[in-house]
C-alpha cells in the first residue's frame, strides 16, 4: 500500500475514531485502525466489536493495499505533523513508514486480512432525520444513562421510531440510571412517502449514541440518516458510517414513573437555581451531594451540611402557592438537568417529599426530566 494524503484530512479521519477503537486491549487488532487505499480514496475502518465506523477520505492512491495501524500512535504522531501531504507506505512485514518533508516514522503495522469485517449495510430502509433535532435529543438524555450499571440494559439509550399514517416520523430517545430519567421526543422530518406506518424501538449502547453525537456536532450540510436491523443500528452522514450492535432486554416502563401534571408546581429562574446548587453542593456531603430543598409560597431555599466543613443556605425568588415542602435531593442530578435545559425558567413538580420530582420547561414541551429525591 502506499497513499498521499492531506494532514488535515487524515488528522480528521484519525479523531472521529479515537472513541470507537478498544482500550481495553483485550485484542491487540482492535486498538488499531484498519487503513486501506481504495481507487477513490483513503478508508478508515475503527470497531470494538460493539461499534464500528467507517469513512472515506479525499486522497492519491499510488499503490492499492491496506493495513491496521495503533490508531492512537498514529493520531499521535500526525497530530505533531506539519501540515501539507504525508505519504504512508506499508512493507510486506506490515511496517509502515509515514513521511511528512524532513520527518519520518516507521510503525508497526498487523495484517490488513486480520481486521474483523464491518457489517455490508444497504442504504434502504434509513430514515432521513433532521441533524439539529437528533443532536438536541441526544444532548437532553445521554447525561441520564447508566455508566456501568449493574442493571447492563440501564447503560443505553431506548430509541422509538414512530412514522405515522400522516407520514411523519416521531423520534423519541429515552435515558435512565435508576436515580433520574430523561424522555426528549420531536418530529424529525417527513419519510419516504412509500414506507408504511411503523414502531421501531431499539436500546442503543451509551458509546454509540456519544458517537452519533459527536458526528452531529461536526454540522456540514447533509441530512444524517438512521435505520434499524433486527441487531443492529445503522446511521450515516456525510460519507461516514456508523454501526452499533443493539442492546439485548427488556427496558423498564419509563412511562410508569413520570408524574402526572399536578397543582404541586414551583416555577423559578433556571440560572439563579443552577448557581445556588453549585454554590450550596461545595459544602454538602461527599458522595452524595446531599442538598435539602424547601418549597414555601414565594420562594426556595437551599440547604447543605457536612460536619468536617460547616453548612450553607441560600434562597430564591420562586412562583410557588402550595403547602410548604421539604425534600432532598442529589444536587449534581439537578445540575445535570439543568445543564441541558436552554429556557429562562424552570419548574419543578412534587406530590410529596418523596415522590419523583418532573422538571420541566416552556420552551420544550417535548422533554420532560425525572430525578428522585433523597431522605435527609
Amino acid at each position: 500500500m502506499k497513499v498521499r494524503i492531506g494532514r488535515e484530512e487524515l488528522l480528521t479521519g484519525l479523531q472521529r475514531v479515537q472513541g470507537v477503537v478498544e482500550k481495553r486491549n483485550t485484542m491487540p487488532i482492535l486498538s488499531n485502525i484498519l487503513l486501506e487505499a481504495k481507487h477513490d480514496g483513503a478508508e478508515i475502518v475503527a470497531t470494538d466489536l460493539e461499534i464500528g465506523m467507517r469513512g472515506l477520505y479525499k486522497a492519491t492512491v499510488l499503490e492499492a493495499g491496506g493495513v491496521t495501524i495503533s490508531a492512537r500512535k498514529l493520531y499521535e504522531i500526525i497530530k505533531e505533523l506539519p501540515s501539507g501531504e504525508i505519504e504512508l507506505t506499508s512493507g510486506d512485514n506490515n511496517w509502515t513508514t509515514i513521511q511528512s518533508g524532513k520527518s519520518q516514522f516507521k510503525v508497526v503495522g498487523l495484517p490488513s486480512g486480520d481486521y474483523p469485517a464491518l457489517p455490508s449495510i444497504e442504504r434502504e430502509g434509513l430514515t432521513p432525520l433532521a441533524g439539529a433535532g437528533l443532536l438536541e435529543l441526544i444532548r437532553k438524555t445521554l447525561f441520564a444513562a447508566g455508566d456501568n450499571d449493574a442493571r447492563y440494559i440501564l447503560n443505553g439509550l431506548l430509541v422509538s421510531l414512530t412514522t405515522t399514517e400522516k407520514k411523519t416520523t416521531l423520534l423519541r430517545l429515552v435515558g435512565t440510571d435508576g436515580h433520574r430519567l430523561a424522555v426528549a421526543e420531536r418530529e424529525v422530518g417527513t419519510p419516504n412517502a412509500k414506507q408504511p406506518a411503523q414502531d421501531i424501538k431499539a436500546i442503543i449502547p451509551k458509546k454509540a449514541a456519544q458517537e452519533m453525537r459527536r458526528l452531529l456536532e461536526e454540522g456540514g450540510d447533509e441530512e444524517p440518516l438512521i435505520g434499524f436491523t433486527k441487531n443492529l443500528m445503522i446511521f450515516r452522514k456525510s460519507g461516514l458510517l456508523l454501526t452499533s450492535r443493539l442492546m439485548e432486554g427488556n427496558y423498564p416502563n419509563y412511562q410508569q414513573v413520570v408524574p402526572k401534571e399536578s397543582g404541586k408546581r414551583i416555577a423559578v429562574n433556571r440560572g439563579l437555581l443552577e448557581s445556588a446548587l453549585r454554590r450550596v453542593s461545595v459544602l454538602s456531603k461527599d458522595k452524595a451531594n446531599a442538598v435539602k430543598v424547601s418549597f414555601a409560597p414565594g420562594g426556595m431555599t437551599l440547604f447543605s451540611s457536612n460536619p468536617d466543613y460547616g453548612e450553607a443556605t441560600e434562597e430564591l425568588v420562586a412562583r410557588y402557592e402550595g403547602e410548604a415542602l421539604h425534600t432532598g435531593f442529589n444536587a449534581r442530578y439537578l445540575l445535570d438537568a439543568l445543564s441541558v435545559m436552554d429556557g429562562e425558567s424552570v419548574s419543578l413538580q412534587m406530590d410529596t417529599a418523596l415522590s419523583p420530582c418532573l422538571i420541566q420547561e416552556a420552551e420544550s414541551p417535548g422533554f420532560k426530566c425525572v430525578v428522585m429525591p433523597i431522605k435527609i
